[in-house]
């Protein structure tokens, strides 16, 4: 009864003069913990979804079309798939959609369905389709569909554009949730209900840029059109209020719900947590002890939000109050809480309470992390330190003692200061130090506090990682001295270092004493073993060391076997590249296709494309599917070969497996035709590139160019120029040089010389090519002035050709010098340059000719 009476007196939350007081709740408060409808979407796909309620015709369509969809990739245009385009209905499409895994394939397939004649979705196949994207957080094509279904005019229930809406609010998208109730709405194409606007109340309530204004204008609507808030229409609103820091109308939506009894523990969650924000802490504490007056309680990570905003405030006095709560509710508090805590005692300096709250972890049976020791350690000055150390004698046992010793030493490490780390540890085990580190003083404590195998951990591992190894295994072999017994972390850390300075035999020493402690070697230990064996180009070793991996369960790395198949290639050994890919086979070890294209490679730089088809087409019998990036090596090595064709029907073959061409394909296999001087076969592939949505690049649309020019057709080069460049792509100094190389070719030299200008005007510098194709076209015009200044930029450029007298570039420049040099408007010019030693001398044109009578073939 006395109870009773209590709980009458309780009032709502009320404001006086600006201030507010925060009272108790009425007795008809919901007594029990009720946990509110969740706001975000989450679905999950079920391939085995139940279709059985389906009509029989409708069941066998969808399991034709799940079966199609699944076995084989989505091809709209497959007759397959086609088949099944007049049998479609909206329930079957949901239905198939919701079968799916991937999103893609159910994003190509709700399109596919779209456009089959005679069907349109439902609002239920776009809910299928919004469940999928918003649960693989696809926000753009989301926005797509949302655009779609208002375009299509779909009729929806309030149910389904309430599920729609939540999925939009779900990633976020709260503009485009708004614009699509608005549309539905205006268009008629739905009346919403109370649970529609709860659900776009939701989206408003969960983005992170609540906007008050919107949601009062939707409680308005609600209003007028007579529907009446329920409790899921108030809790975002006041969760809104919360987050936009509308204090007094997130207290009067608060009452609202008390006086309705529809509270519960999220809804006071949103205000103790909104409270906390505000900095309202002792308001806060308060209303969560009113909470667990009337049984109400927080759950577990509203109490970790709120002792991480409790500290951030510095008001960790409450927080520790709150941890305590916690406790006693018997939720585990975790290293991050545990964490933030650590670091509110430490940034007031209050060491003493640090320790308790350590030691209390400890005893309490909650794993205390080094971490959480460190915390403490890490913003104390040396002086503060040792008083750290003389009060966790007092305080804390010998365990406790040593996880602070190591908390020393792994702070110690963090901070760089490894070689200090090492000192300290070499003075726990006792040993006499000749050091400029001062460690005597963290010893100045009545128990000596021995390392323990953590203690060697920490350091044997920086060591490590800083290249220290000498002092690393020094430590290492002192460990059995302090009878601590080295771990696996120790061994990998020390073999793994060890490996990577091509210390070789004592990686395999530390191996076998590994094995003969009974500590179990892992894939790190061994491939690390391995890939230094790859390094060396060892074969031998590295054959014996698969077959030790072999027998002990693991597996090779493929960055090792990668390495080492890449390394032998590149130094002509590529016969023993493949043989070694066959020993890994044989060793039961299939090879990735990485290590395999990577010998496919080096058969092709050496010209043996025979055996690199070969190897390319032993991927497929050993159970491999060879990807774009195979594919692009094998094709290139028949191009250059002269293979064209053959290499064009590897394309026909990619497509076939369901691969889609690179720009790399595409660009290898033009080069191909064009160097076969196959330029109308180039043309189709650039056209076949365009048609499957390949945006050829500027490596493209120089092979191009430079094809056709090589063939004499400089008009189309010219229009494919243009091209390239209204289609964003600019053109690189190679593609300016084949410009001007091929119009020069094609004697278009007034053409060649505007794009010579305009590339000097880009800061490219032409070649050598360049230069002497310009001279010799202006001289088959008869302009030997422009021809003559041309030379002159060329020897400003310093791109003179080498003068050897077979070299046929030199050979083309001195028959143009010699014609520059016969030429009255240019001759003195000439003269003047052979005086000054800018050109050879050249007396007439029986210099050109070589020793033996001949002319050098240009």
């Amino acid at each position: 009864m006395t109870m009773f009476l209590r709980l009458k007196t309780i009032k709502p939350i009320t404001q006086y003069h600006g201030h507010f007081h925060l009272l108790s709740f009425a007795h008809k408060c919901v007594r029990s913990s009720i946990t509110s409808r969740p706001i975000c979407i989450k679905t999950e796909n079920n391939s085995s979804y139940d279709h059985s309620f389906l009509p029989p015709d409708n069941s066998s369509i969808v399991a034709g079309l799940i079966s199609i969809i699944q076995n084989q990739p989505f091809s709209p245009d497959s007759p397959e798939i086609r088949e099944f385009g007049s049998k479609l209905n909206s329930t079957i499409v949901e239905t198939v959609l919701k079968s799916l895994h991937n999103w893609k394939i159910a994003y190509l397939f709700f399109n596919w369905a779209s456009q089959q004649s005679g069907y349109r979705h439902s609002c239920y196949a776009y809910n299928a389709m919004a469940s999928i994207l918003a649960r693989v957080r696809r926000k753009d094509q989301l926005r797509g569909l949302s655009l779609e279904l208002v375009n299509s005019k779909c009729l929806m229930t309030p149910g389904a554009l309430g599920f729609f809406v939540r999925c939009l609010g779900g990633l976020g998208l709260v503009e485009e949730a708004n614009s699509l109730f608005d549309h539905v709405k205006r268009m008629g194409l739905c009346v919403p209900n109370t649970y529609s606007y709860n659900c776009l109340l939701e989206a408003f309530a969960k983005s992170t840029t609540a906007s008050f204004g919107l949601v009062e204008i939707r409680l308005k609507e609600m209003r007028d059109l007579g529907l009446e808030p329920d409790k899921y229409t108030l809790t975002p609103v006041l969760q809104c209020y919360c987050k936009t820091g509308k204090f007094e109308k997130a207290l009067e939506v608060f009452n609202s719900i008390y006086q309705k009894g529809w509270m519960d523990t999220h809804v006071l969650a949103i205000l103790v947590v909104s409270f906390s924000k505000w900095g309202e802490i002792d308001k806060a504490f308060e209303l969560i002890e009113r909470m667990e007056d009337l049984d109400i309680r927080l759950n577990e990570k509203t109490i970790c939000i709120l002792i991480h905003g409790f500290v951030k405030v510095s008001r960790v006095d409450k927080a520790l109050q709150l941890f305590d709560k916690m406790r006693k509710l018997g939720y585990a508090p975790d290293v991050p809480t545990c964490e933030v805590l650590m670091g509110g005692l430490c940034r007031n300096k209050d060491v003493g309470k640090a320790l308790i709250l350590l030691s209390e972890l400890k005893n309490l049976g909650f794993y205390t992390d080094i971490e959480l020791h460190t915390k403490v350690v890490s913003i104390l000055p040396e002086g503060d330190m040792i008083k750290l150390l003389e009060l966790g004698q007092e305080e804390l046992g010998s365990e406790a003692m040593i996880l602070l010793y190591n908390s020393i030493l792994y702070d110690l490490v963090n901070k760089g200061s490894v070689r200090e780390a090492y000192y300290l540890l070499r003075a726990m085990m006792g040993d006499e130090c000749d050091s400029d580190v001062e460690v005597n003083k963290l010893f100045r404590t009545e128990k000596l506090v021995h390392p323990d195998t953590n203690s060697f951990d920490i350091v044997i591992n920086h060591l490590c990682k800083i290249d220290n190894l000498d002092m690393a295994l020094g430590l290492f072999r002192d460990m059995d001295r302090m009878n601590c017994k080295p771990s696996r972390l120790i061994y990998n850390n020390l073999i793994g270092s060890l490996s990577n300075a091509n210390r070789l035999d004592e990686c395999q020493k530390l191996l076998g004493e590994m094995m003969e402690s009974g500590v179990r070697p892992t894939d790190f230990t061994y491939n690390s073993l391995f890939g230094c064996l790859c390094r060396r180009e060892n074969i031998e070793g590295a054959i014996g060391m698969l077959k030790e991996m072999r027998v002990n369960g693991h597996e090779p790395w493929i960055k090792h076997t990668t390495l080492l198949v890449k390394t032998l290639c590149k130094h002509g050994r590529v016969a023993e590249a493949s043989n070694f890919i066959s020993s890994m086979v044989q060793e039961g070890f299939l090879p990735d296709i990485i290590p395999y294209s990577a010998a496919i490679d080096g058969f092709v730089k050496f010209q043996e494309v025979d055996r690199a088809l070969q190897l390319f087409r032993d991927i497929d019998a050993r159970g491999y599917c060879a990807d774009v990036v195979a594919y692009n090596i094998i094709i290139n090595g028949l191009s250059k070969a002269g293979r064209v064709l053959e290499a064009h029907g590897f394309l026909n073959e990619m497509q076939e497996k369901g691969l889609i061409p690179s720009v790399v394909t595409y660009n290898t296999l033009i080069d191909g035709f064009c160097r076969n001087g196959d330029i109308d076969q180039a043309m189709r592939c650039f056209s076949t590139m365009v048609g499957k949505e390949r945006d050829p690049d500027v490596v493209t649309y120089t092979t191009m160019i430079n094809g056709l020019l090589n063939e004499r057709r400089p008009n189309e080069a010219l229009e494919l120029w243009t091209k390239m460049r209204e289609k964003g792509h600019s053109p690189n100094r190679i593609t300016f040089i084949a410009l001007v190389n091929g119009l020069c070719k094609c004697a278009r030299p007034d053409d060649a010389l505007v794009y010579f200008q305009e590339m000097e005007e880009k800061g490219m510098t032409p070649d050598t090519f360049v230069y002497v194709a310009l001279i010799e076209a202006l001289l088959s015009i008869s302009n030997p002035l422009l021809a003559f200044e041309i030379l002159k930029k060329m020897l400003h450029s310093q791109t003179f050709p080498d003068l050897n007298v077979k070299n046929p570039l030199w050979f083309r420049l001195r028959e143009a010098i010699c014609k520059l040099s016969k030429d009255a408007s240019t001759s003195s010019d000439i003269m003047s340059l052979m005086e000054e030693g800018s050109i050879p001398i050249i007396s007439s044109i029986s210099d050109i000719t070589d020793e033996d009578g001949t002319e050098p073939i240009a």
